[in-house]
């Protein structure tokens, strides 16, 4: 009887203590609208991410001061201007662009968020992987 007495309060404690934990998980996973982010400086990437929040209406508020950010966005990204012969036989003159970003929580040093993107002829350069990167942002802050 004692035996059974102990397993049936261990599942107890672990009714109680596991959905806990997911909560707390799940919690630290996620990103509040309206919670405030600091976007590091990433070769001028930052400047386009910026304005890409801006017309996708993230609803996050930029701060330009790490310490007084929630979050931190770091990332970088890559172009690669159309060489002569994707030129001349494609007909094809835009860029290949790449760009990663990673969304941290700066008092958990979780990450959040990350996104990746590959546009191979991307007709306006860094600001369509931004744009891309902010979509995805949105959607992540949005879920419930």
């Amino acid at each position: 009887m004692p035996l059974r007495i102990a397993r049936l309060c261990g599942a107890v404690v672990l009714m109680l203590v596991v959905p806990q934990t997911l909560a707390w998980s799940q919690e630290a996973k996620t990103i509040p609208p309206g919670a405030r982010v600091f976007i590091a400086p990433m070769d001028g990437f930052e400047t386009y991410l910026k304005a890409a929040m801006t017309k996708k209406q993230v609803p996050l508020q930029i701060v330009e001061e790490r310490d007084k950010a929630d979050f931190e966005i770091t990332g970088h990204s890559n172009s690669q201007k159309a060489s002569t012969a994707k030129k001349v036989i494609m007909w094809d003159w835009h860029s290949t662009e790449e760009a990663t970003i990673n969304v941290t929580n700066l008092k958990t040093g979780v990450v959040v968020f990350a996104y990746e993107v590959h546009k191979q002829s991307s007709a306006h350069g860094k600001q369509s992987s931004a744009e891309a990167c902010a979509k995805h942002l949105k959607e992540q802050v949005e879920r419930k």
